[in-house]
């Protein structure tokens, strides 16, 4: 992985919270639906910047980047769906809103600069 890359690195590892998370509390049945799409959209993040990375012009950057930020979006609201009907420890999904947030807001800030270019 490129050092220095704070985007890659970043969603890499908060794919890795997500497997985590999804592989531990893949026990409870009502909530395997839902762990589900949480995984999808978490471990999409990652794999769309990494796109992005390899993108082969600026436009192709941007649309792969921008992908990554709405996958962020979902991923969001299925911690917070989790959180908040009790699926899901508050402790958890309070730390990994937090690791989801500071995603989109590095991912939304490289795309509000990229829109200004």
């Amino acid at each position: 992985m490129k050092q220095g890359n704070v985007v890659q690195t970043k969603s890499y590892e908060f794919s890795l919270h997500v497997i985590r998370l999804c592989q531990s509390d893949s026990n409870q049945k009502n909530s395997q639906i839902i762990l589900r799409q949480l995984l999808r959209s978490g471990t999409s993040i990652g794999a769309n910047v990494e796109e992005a990375i390899g993108a082969q012009s600026k436009r192709d950057f941007y649309a792969k980047l921008y992908i990554a930020y709405k996958e962020a979006r979902e991923t969001h609201y299925w911690l917070r769906l989790l959180g908040d009907s009790g699926l899901l420890e508050p402790k958890v999904a309070v730390e990994m809103l937090e690791r989801c947030n500071e995603l989109l807001r590095i991912i939304g800030s490289i795309l509000k600069t990229l829109r200004s270019r």
